[in-house]
């Protein structure tokens, strides 16, 4: 039950003049209500769930429906539960004195009077986008701080001049507040505190490819896991997760930081993961360790020379042989390999296509074959139990493994040559390794391109056994049929509605036979968004658009955190790789960021890449970057610990500091897309650096909420 009492304002002393009757007699009231709607809505959600649960198994679309409606029902009763009076964001007043409650999810009570507004219908928009300067006829917006259930504190923002005088607070003290709160190891709910900028790119079409190009703390990672809740509920391409949406996030450390994000609104259907995790060989990969090899790998001509590696597989005999049968003799000729080879359907994986040749191939020798006796059924049946036959077409089609098949690339030379003819002698010797199957991270869109090509190696032995099993349980039920039919004397009998075939039919339980396990990452998606996307590839960048052939994107990322640096613009990488709608938006203020970290931060960067989009910080700390010697980061993080009962430390560079669970030691490469309270840099930066040296180091120094220690001074000689 959700607690609708009084004390639903849980005012701390300090903000004795907040608890007037005047200022929050109407909320207290209106909570009341909620608290009553959302009670009869988890009882009525709660019984509809046990209905469908409990109905009898479907089949097809009907199937279908009755999973997405389960689904729709159950994230909204986890969200009721998870929030309760919480559920709801904050209020806005129009200036015709109307007053709107923004939730999580829509409510209405037992008359279907609003009693909160879903905070993505286009009703909610003025909640996030109002601005002093363009109020969009909101007088007043009202955000809540809750704590385990109750109101601790809420700011009143001014936005036209009907709201003078009636209001307690200053102008964004909401979001300011936000800002300077403590961390976690999970990134804090942020819609209440979504600003215009922000919010604008959320509630943006999915037509295309969005680039939303922003600098360190400007909300990138909030505006893509926002944007794929708001897309999944306004969008009709993706309304009922119909071909659902795929984030992609830089490592593993992103993915467990906003793993509490989408569900905590309401979506947990949809997929994050790192580019390393669409291969199953991603999970061990190393990082290439030669820049040049990894240059070479992530050049999409090296994805061209897959084709060529399978199609050398693919080509038919040029000889001859002669079948010889107890009941004939038939000759195949070059011809009739070449012609079994063309049947394969375009677009089909070439272990798949394998059967279809196969099939071809049997149909063409017995069409050649001319036997009174014979039956043309039984002289293919002939045919394909012929020995010599199929290892002749095994030879000639063989089942191929992808893996292999890029491990062969790396093996052998002569190969290699052959499906990538422009590579120099020097650059296939450079690709040569010792142990074919040591993967790295380079490997993987190769990897990838060649399973899609190659299939699965089990799918003919998968087929076969399907086509078996389903043949054995259609005859066992033709039988069974009959002999019920047989014994059935009672004209009126139901067991009559058995000569249908439909009913026939329902009686073959499919999923007995065995059948593929579905690759949840493999998609199609209707929709992408990708985190920290400068630091694709352009293979990667291929593994991903293979995954969504629509196009349509939303790609979110900072040319200047790019670690291998970022040439040309985003309209020249994404034409290039056949993005043909583009949009762009573009993100300047740094909410994260203080102002005194920034101002020694930008240097830095602009040092190697003087066009850097920098974002402006919009607060100080008051707190000056400390600088110390690397042997003090221990001592620094106990000290800050016992001074603060909240917040994230992360050490980054080489130390000794033990990781526990306020204290992060990470590289500059993982800590990427996080952030903390206190960040100790360690190592001096050399003004001389590299433009990856460089950017580590911006990212690194950006990471910070609060403070920055950079432990760069050298040690006392004894």
């Amino acid at each position: 039950m959700v607690e609708a009492t009084a004390d639903v304002f849980d005012l701390p002393p300090r903000r004795a003049e907040k608890a007037d009757e005047r200022l929050i007699g109407d909320d207290r009231r209106h909570f009341a209500a909620v608290a009553a709607c959302i009670d009869r809505r988890i009882a009525q959600t709660s019984a509809r769930l046990a209905e469908l649960l409990a109905e009898a198994s479907r089949r097809g679309r009907g199937a279908m429906d009755r999973d997405l409606e389960i689904h729709r029902l159950s994230a909204q009763l986890r969200t009721m539960r998870r929030y309760g009076l919480d559920i709801c964001l904050g209020r806005m007043v129009d200036s015709d004195g109307t007053v709107t409650y923004i939730g999580r999810l829509g409510l209405l009570d037992a008359d279907d009077q609003v009693l909160l507004v879903d905070w993505r219908v286009p009703a909610a928009e003025p909640f996030f986008a109002a601005t002093a300067a363009q109020p969009m006829g909101l007088v007043s917006r009202r955000r809540y701080r809750w704590t385990n259930g109750r109101i601790r504190d809420y700011w009143d923002e001014l936005l036209g001049a009907g709201g003078h005088g009636q209001l307690a607070l200053d102008q964004d003290s909401a979001f300011i507040a936000s800002l300077a709160a403590g961390r976690s190891a999970r990134m804090r709910d942020v819609l209440s505190t979504i600003q215009a900028d922000q919010d604008a790119i959320i509630r943006a079409g999915s037509s295309g490819a969005l680039v939303v190009e922003g600098g360190p703390g400007t909300g990138k990672t909030v505006v893509a896991l926002h944007r794929a809740a708001y897309l999944l509920y306004a969008d009709p391409r993706l309304q009922g997760h119909r071909g659902g949406v795929l984030v992609v996030g830089p490592h593993q450390p992103y993915l467990g930081y906003v793993a509490d994000v989408l569900p905590s609104l309401g979506e947990d259907g949809v997929r994050t993961c790192t580019i390393s995790d669409l291969v199953a060989e991603g999970a061990t990969a190393a990082d290439e360790a030669d820049a040049r090899v990894a240059e070479l790998k992530g050049d999409p001509r090296m994805l061209a020379a897959i084709e060529p590696a399978v199609r050398l597989y693919e080509e038919p005999p040029t000889g001859a042989m002669l079948v010889e049968t107890d009941w004939f003799d038939v000759r195949v000729s070059a011809d009739d390999w070449a012609e079994a080879f063309e049947s394969a359907e375009p677009g089909t994986s070439h272990n798949q296509a394998r059967d279809e040749v196969w099939a071809a191939l049997i149909e063409v020798l017995a069409d050649k074959v001319e036997v009174d006796d014979l039956e043309p059924e039984a002289v293919q049946r002939i045919l394909r139990g012929d020995a010599e036959l199929r290892e002749a077409f095994g030879r000639a089609w063989p089942i191929l493994d992808g893996a292999e098949l890029v491990g062969d690339l790396w093996s052998v030379k002569a190969y290699l040559r052959r499906c990538a003819p422009w590579l120099s002698e020097a650059e296939v010797q450079l690709l040569q390794r010792r142990q074919p199957d040591q993967w790295t991270s380079s490997d993987l869109p190769l990897l990838d391109l060649a399973r899609r090509r190659v299939g699965d190696p089990q799918e003919s032995a998968r087929a076969r056994r399907r086509e078996r099993i389903l043949a054995e349980q259609s005859q066992y039920r033709d039988d069974l049929v009959e002999y019920l039919l047989a014994n059935d004397d009672d004209p009126e009998s139901p067991l009559q509605l058995l000569r249908r075939d439909s009913l026939r039919d329902a009686l073959i339980d499919e999923d007995a036979a065995p059948s593929a396990g579905s690759d949840q990452l493999a998609g199609p998606f209707a929709h992408i968004i990708v985190d920290e996307a400068q630091e694709l590839t352009d293979a990667e960048w291929l593994m991903l658009i293979d995954r969504c052939p629509s196009r349509s994107f939303t790609i979110v990322g900072d040319r200047a955190q790019a670690r291998r640096g970022f040439s040309g613009t985003w309209t020249d990488r994404l034409t290039g790789l056949g993005f043909t709608e583009l949009h762009h938006a573009e993100l300047h203020i740094n909410y994260r960021t203080p102002a005194e970290v920034m101002g020694l931060a930008e240097p830095v960067i602009r040092a190697v890449l003087p066009d850097a989009n920098v974002p402006i910080s919009i607060r100080r700390t008051g707190a000056a970057v400390r600088r110390g010697r690397p042997s003090e980061a221990a001592g620094i993080v106990t000290e800050w610990l016992e001074t603060h009962d909240e917040g994230i430390v992360c050490v980054i560079g080489q130390t000794d500091v033990v990781e526990s669970e306020r204290v992060r030691v990470l590289t500059p490469a993982t800590a990427k897309g996080l952030e903390f309270d206190l960040v100790v840099l360690i190592g001096a930066h050399d003004p001389a650096a590299s433009v990856t040296e460089a950017v580590d180091r911006y990212v690194s120094m950006t990471r910070a909420t609060s403070e920055l220690v950079i432990l760069d001074l050298p040690e006392p000689s004894r």
